[in-house]
């Protein structure tokens, strides 16, 4: 499944950006699409996921971001708001079968670099 991350960038705190994830496939409403992030020197963080059925989000992400989908257009996006410079990491997003622990990400983006300022 290929995927597409987008917009990316430079922000200062408290600031806001939008990423996108382009799922370019026939039977998008299938997938679940989950968030991910992975900071220099730290583990990978799983931020959200939503799919035709469920929609949740970890504990880092509550209050703070938004996860939604567009079927028509084949993307997912995720709005982060009151931007930290501890949001600073790479992001991506991964294809699933459906949201939570019984399904394995098995395809992910390139990736998109957040960088957020003090």
């Amino acid at each position: 499944v290929p995927l597409v991350e987008s917009g990316g960038g430079s922000v200062q705190a408290g600031g806001s950006l939008k990423l996108s994830c382009e799922v370019p496939v026939y039977n998008f409403d299938e997938y679940g699409i989950g968030w991910f992030r992975q900071a220099p020197g730290k583990e990978r963080e799983e931020i959200s996921c939503i799919s035709r059925d469920d929609l949740y989000y970890k504990d880092l992400a509550k209050g703070r971001f938004t996860t939604s989908r567009d079927i028509a257009k084949n993307i997912v996006y995720l709005q982060m708001n009151s931007l930290k410079p501890e949001d600073t990491a790479v992001y991506f997003c991964a294809a699933a079968w459906g949201c939570g622990g019984f399904y394995r990400y098995e395809s992910w983006g390139q990736g998109t670099q957040v960088t957020v300022s003090s």
